[in-house]
């Protein structure tokens, strides 16, 4: 399995459409086994999405999305968990641990934004994911 956080100094960027890096975990038997940061050759969720799907990703772990991202996503079967913020290698552990906080109706509606919207500040809820 293969997880995607979007990345900025070792933090969940908070805005998929601009993304810069992501990571990638490689998990296997719920542990990391492998990790690296990718770089993106241009923004857009088109783009982004579409990396992703070429590098086998499973899972998308971000801040804010938006529904046109969700949908490409989807269509793709990425997983998508939105509204996580915080350290990256946090973030994968409670992914693994069964503790991620994230907001499954994260939706950022604008591009103007970067990641100080009220869409992105919506209360987390903690999911059972696994």
């Amino acid at each position: 399995m293969f997880i995607a956080i979007t990345f900025e100094n070792n933090e969940v960027f908070q805005h998929f459409g601009h993304s810069r890096q992501f990571i990638i975990y490689e998990i296997e038997n719920n542990k990391i086994i492998n990790k690296k940061i990718i770089d993106t050759i241009s923004g857009g969720h088109n783009a982004l999405s579409k990396l992703l799907k070429d590098n086998n990703v499973n899972v998308l772990i971000c801040g804010g999305i938006g529904g046109s991202a969700k949908d490409i996503l989807t269509s793709y079967n990425i997983k998508i968990y939105g509204g996580v913020s915080g350290n990256v290698d946090e973030v994968i552990n409670s992914y693994l641990n069964n503790t991620l906080v994230y907001n499954e109706n994260v939706r950022c509606d604008h591009h103007d934004c970067v990641g100080d919207c009220e869409s992105h500040k919506e209360v987390k809820l903690k999911r059972n994911i696994i």
